[in-house]
């Protein structure tokens, strides 16, 4: 049905000198869920999925439909997951159709709303209970109260862990983050009892059973996105400016905000640590993020949240010690400070002020009681006063992109001054001196770095050269 009406338009637009794209069908595959044969394809710059009418049933246990078959208009709309997705266009009447007579309504007034029951619904496919929330984040919109209670079933949330393929789930986690409005997504998880079906009961037993931590503050996830969307929109008075530089990375980065704000979700494990099969022990946001999201480094999230969580010790650290810097040194011990992967981690997505923002909010959010939304402001502006007159000394000693400072010696020139051919441990050591005498050294040039290299040499400040290492394979024995 899909590709004998995708060719039939294809030839009414090409009679109407309209460009239509090539047609490509989607055939029918039970097995995964594909019932029906689709047909694709472009018109007028817009990517066109053509399918017939259809009526659904499930199995008890799965949340992809046992049954599919041609249905009317009003089986097809009632089988949607909310309202304002199940209505149709008439194109020979050039008009709206809305077959569960609330779509249109509710697309007013700001709703919400499954067509069927949502429980009903929802036992269906509890994927919807994401959907609906994504959807009302995406638009502004609110859940009817009938929709959150079923959301809050026990029965409904056991679902969600045991019919949803977590790909699925992270899916939708991602849209959200991605989306106009991630925090009305992370504070329906919080009105909805979400946060444990969602990320935590779908990490396998053998791995959560290693945990440090049982519970979990939930409310400091919900605290703590506030606290960034309130800096990233300036919208809350309460909430003192920080620094513009903390902010610019954003300018060059669009996956620096998604990241951000599931970070903050994922606080409430911030300090919990659990143990793999080898005996080493990883963040407990690192199988949060890829047992129950299935998330990988798309937008730096399994590679950099974990470097955010992770960060937030030195940083703080950093940001409390600086002033008893040695002044003739201060350049190059911050410098160096900040190029610390533990901090800085580009590989990884992470610049080290998107590390030290993200410290910022969680000493800020400690602050935040969000139940009763009270902010204690004058500790606050502390907090804030503390973190910006360090930005304003990397200012004024130009270390912003002090992560992209590369050695003025290159390898081959290092070992040449060094009297070797082979590279070593040593070559990085030496490398890192002179990253540290450059940044002391703000106008030096390769010249004269390669003569205070041999000055280190001839003191014997550097370290011994040694061999690259053992062999990476086995001599011949003949």
């Amino acid at each position: 049905m899909g590709l004998a009406f995708a060719e039939h338009l294809s030839a009414y637009a090409d009679a109407k000198g309209i460009e239509a794209g090539t047609i490509s069908k989607i055939a029918q595959n039970p097995d995964q869920s594909k019932h029906l044969e689709t047909a694709t394809f472009k018109l007028g710059g817009l990517d066109i999925d053509l399918v017939n009418l259809r009526s659904e049933a499930y199995a008890e246990n799965s949340r992809i439909p046992s049954e599919v078959a041609f249905g009317t208009p009003l089986e097809d709309a009632m089988r949607r997951d909310i309202t304002i997705n199940a209505l149709f266009y008439n194109v020979h009447r050039r008009e709206v159709e809305d077959f569960t007579e609330k779509g249109l309504d509710d697309m007013k007034n700001g709703l919400i709303r499954t067509p069927l029951p949502p429980k009903e619904t929802f036992n269906d496919d509890p994927l919807r209970v994401l959907r609906c929330i994504r959807f009302a984040s995406r638009f502004g919109f609110e859940l009817v109260d009938e929709l959150k209670e079923a959301a809050r079933d026990p029965k409904i949330q056991d679902a969600l862990v045991s019919k949803v393929a977590r790909e699925r789930v992270g899916i939708e986690i991602d849209k959200m983050v991605q989306g106009q409005d991630p925090l009305h997504s992370i504070d329906l998880f919080h009105q909805l009892s979400l946060y444990d079906p969602v990320f935590f009961s779908a990490i396998p037993q053998d791995i959560s059973s290693t945990f440090s931590e049982k519970t979990f503050p939930l409310n400091s996830g919900l605290a703590n996105s506030t606290v960034l969307d309130a800096i990233l929109k300036r919208l809350d008075a309460r909430i003192p400016r920080p620094h513009p530089i903390y902010l610019r990375h954003f300018q060059k980065d669009s996956t620096a905000k998604p990241r951000l704000y599931l970070a903050t979700a994922l606080t409430p494990y911030y300090g919990a640590a659990y143990v793999d099969k080898k005996k080493k022990k990883h963040a407990a946001v690192e199988a949060v993020i890829r047992e129950s999201l299935k998330l990988g480094v798309q937008q730096h999230y399994l590679d950099g949240i974990p470097v955010l969580f992770l960060a937030v010790d030195p940083v703080r650290q950093l940001c409390e010690g600086y002033a008893s810097f040695p002044a003739d040194k201060a350049r190059s011990t911050i410098g160096v400070a900040l190029r610390n992967k533990a901090i800085h981690a580009p590989n990884a997505g992470v610049h080290w002020t998107e590390s030290f923002l993200f410290s910022l909010v969680l000493e800020l959010g400690s602050l935040y009681d969000v139940v009763n939304d009270v902010f204690n402001r004058e500790e606050a502006a502390g907090v804030v006063e503390r973190y910006n007159s360090f930005a304003e000394l990397v200012v004024e000693l130009d270390l912003y992109d002090v992560g992209d400072a590369v050695p003025l010696l290159d390898g081959r020139e290092i070992m040449k001054a060094m009297d070797t051919t082979k590279g070593g441990p040593w070559l990085a050591i030496i490398q890192s001196h002179i990253i540290q005498w450059q940044l002391d050294h703000p106008q030096a040039t390769s010249e004269s770095c390669l003569s205070w290299l041999e000055e280190e040499k001839a003191a014997g400040n550097l370290p011994a050269v040694t061999s690259a290492g053992p062999p990476s394979k086995r001599p011949r024995i003949k």
